[in-house]
């Protein structure tokens, strides 16, 4: 993949505590922006393998499925639409989350990889739009994972499905 984002930030959470969350993979609509809801598909809840479908405004879905694990430090997802692939207007994605311990506290690393249709030029013009949403997701997350207060507000209280699809 050929374009990252990345942001950095630090959770007053032990690394147990940053963890226990993470792992939770029906957490992301608290705290990821336009998300209205999550449905895991058939089969884990974590682990290589899991997958969930992700509900936006609108009535859009993306699903997410874990490609990489590492217990007690993160995970990767790539991006796709059931089988078809990555959703426009990536030609591949994956996101990352990565925990590391600083002293009692945890550092979380929120990392978009991607390669666009249209090429650089596309990737360019849309380079910093997905800088932001990273870094808006990992001040999100910091914020939802210290307090326990939803951050997203797209998210429909009571729409967040954990079931199978």
């Amino acid at each position: 993949m050929s374009a990252i984002a990345s942001h950095s930030v630090l959770l007053d959470l032990s690394l147990p505590a940053a963890w226990a969350k993470l792992r939770d993979l029906s957490l992301a609509p608290h705290y990821v922006p336009g998300l209205t809801g999550c449905q895991f598909h058939p089969g884990a809840h974590e682990g290589v393998g899991a997958s969930r479908r992700v509900f936006r405004k609108g009535g859009q879905w993306l699903d997410e499925t874990v490609v990489q694990w590492q217990e007690g430090v993160g995970f990767v997802l790539v991006l796709h639409k059931a089988s078809g692939g990555a959703p426009f207007p990536f030609r591949e994605a994956c996101f990352s989350y990565t925990l590391q311990a600083e002293g009692d506290a945890t550092r979380i690393t929120t990392r978009m990889s991607y390669s666009l249709r249209g090429g650089r030029l596309v990737e360019g013009l849309l380079g910093k739009a997905f800088n932001k949403v990273v870094r808006e997701i990992a001040l999100n997350l910091k914020a939802y994972y210290e307090t326990g207060k939803t951050q997203n507000a797209d998210l429909v209280q009571g729409r967040t499905l954990n079931s199978a699809l």
